[in-house]
């Protein structure tokens, strides 16, 4: 198996070293290692000197979506795997994925489990967050389970699906996962194979509050796709919950044209709902 690894990267120089590093400590080595340097302002360009052996991109900052494109596009292998830059890999991350694949050869994408990191200490990851492989659609719609640093898909995947959305400034991956998992069986290998770490102010899960604002986004684009009745019910009925909690956030904090716009989009969908 030629895997192509994709690494995004934003001002994340001292920790873009640690995630090359596992990389390169993998029992199977990948092909290619695209790191996309999305604008970066610190010395995230001198990363070659250290890692002579990476493709080096550099564009002007337009987001992670963009980011992860442009590192499919320059790719050169059938499949990918993604790595955020703040992350790290187990070292024999990928040659779980090949011993996967060859077992189940039909099987175009899979993702492991993960270990969290947080100040320093391993944290329990919430209940929400609990893997699951196969036909995973319904397990998705809730929150993002898949890690991007935990996937690795093959391309004709996104010939068929579309990339990422470069609109959504966060839960791109969701969308993502949620485009894929509605016609795609996952592999779930059961291993804790990347680790996570949390604590940095300049997440982007950080920078934005409510996250739901986007997740909505990413649910209303899959209604526009061919969906079996049950799993167009179960996005209307996640659509209703999430309007109505960011509903409760818009009327808290006296957002009048929001709380409007909310109790319309609530109403729109529980008709739906039963139509």
């Amino acid at each position: 198996m030629e895997i192509s690894v994709v690494i995004p990267a934003y001002n994340r120089y001292k920790v873009l070293q640690r995630a090359l590093s596992s990389v390169y400590s993998q029992t199977l080595k990948p092909k290619e290692v695209i790191v996309i340097d999305d604008g970066s302002t610190d010395k995230t360009s001198q990363i070659k000197n250290l890692f002579p052996q990476i493709k080096y991109f550099y564009q002007k900052n337009s987001g992670v979506s963009s980011a992860r494109n442009l590192g499919i596009k320059e790719s050169t292998c059938e499949w990918i795997a993604f790595l955020d830059s703040d992350d790290e890999w187990h070292e024999d991350k990928l040659a779980h994925h090949a011993e996967f694949h060859k077992n189940f050869p039909d099987i175009r994408m899979s993702y492991t489990d993960e270990k969290w990191i947080r100040d320093g200490d391993e944290v329990k990851m919430p209940k929400k967050f609990c893997k699951y492989g196969g036909y995973i659609f319904m397990e998705c719609l809730s929150h993002c389970i898949i890690a991007p640093s935990a996937a690795l898909m093959h391309k004709e995947i996104f010939a068929d699906v579309g990339e990422f959305d470069e609109s959504l400034e966060v839960c791109e991956d969701y969308d993502m996962w949620l485009r894929v998992t509605c016609r795609y069986e996952i592999g779930l290998i059961d291993k804790k194979l990347i680790t996570k770490y949390g604590g940095c102010d300049d997440k982007l899960s950080v920078k934005h509050w409510g996250m739901d604002r986007f997740r909505v986004r990413a649910l209303e684009r899959v209604l526009d796709l061919e969906l079996s009745k049950d799993k167009k019910e179960a996005v209307l009925k996640t659509l209703v919950q999430k309007y109505s909690l960011l509903l409760k956030g818009a009327i808290k904090y006296d957002r009048i044209i929001d709380s409007n716009e909310y109790k319309i989009k609530i109403q729109r969908y529980k008709i739906e709902q039963f139509n």
